[in-house]
């Protein structure tokens, strides 16, 4: 089994999933009481939200870095960043480490691709809404759409996600804003949803929906499993 390196506390909340998801699937395939070997280095998300918020990217970029490294150095043979908004610096990650780094979307574009989509609603951070980042490696490396919520949709899914599900306080009445969006977005033509937050897993479920709802973190916790045990 190699070493699967995660780069989490982005939130924690999404990190505890990335955990369960990863051991889940390694003791589903190897059965018995097997479980996953990873490392874990987690940030503390104060700060890292509060430059987000402030555009200090470069400096975020190095956060990543120091925390890439460090798995690397602790024997890690590949890893991932437990969020979906931190890729925004992946390739700079990337060029400062000689370990793969496994981006969210090439996971969840091959997932995409089993379905034989290509429009999908994105439902994520502004940053990762509003930015190229997802949306661009989307497009460029895979030929799939994506599309998202008109401004004043996507401030409130911003802001549930900050305010809200990073806490773990799960609200009805969030959960039915999402859905108001998501089925808003299905009107424009998306042929399914991207969670593109890991924290939005935690409030919509497949059973949710009437399209295919791709979440990001099981399928990118899945993937990893697989080339762990490959």
């Amino acid at each position: 089994m190699k070493t699967i390196g995660l780069i989490g506390g982005m939130s924690w909340e999404s990190s505890d999933l990335y955990y369960q998801v990863i051991n889940r699937k390694v003791q589903q395939i190897l059965d018995g009481i097997h479980s996953c070997q990873c490392l874990m280095f987690s940030v503390d998300f104060a700060e890292i939200a509060s430059l987000q918020h402030m555009g200090e990217w470069d400096l975020l970029a190095k956060k990543m870095i120091s925390a890439a490294q460090r798995l690397e150095r602790g024997g890690a043979d590949f890893m991932l960043l437990c969020t979906n908004t931190m890729h925004k610096v992946a390739g700079e990650i990337q060029q400062n480490v000689n370990i793969p780094l496994l981006h969210i979307v090439d996971a969840t574009a091959n997932a995409i691709q089993n379905k034989k989509l290509k429009k999908l609603g994105l439902l994520a951070t502004r940053f990762s809404m509003e930015d190229d980042f997802l949306k661009g490696r989307f497009q460029s490396k895979y030929g799939i759409e994506t599309i998202v919520p008109e401004e004043n949709e996507r401030r409130d899914v911003h802001e549930i996600i900050y305010s809200e599900l990073i806490r773990g306080i799960i609200s009805e009445s969030s959960k039915q804003r999402y859905l108001e969006i998501i089925e808003n977005l299905i009107l424009k033509g998306a042929e399914g949803i991207i969670a593109g937050c890991t924290e939005i897993e935690l409030v919509i479920k497949p059973s949710d929906l009437q399209v295919e709802l791709f979440e990001t973190t099981k399928i990118h916790a899945e993937m990893a499993v697989r080339i762990a045990l490959e």
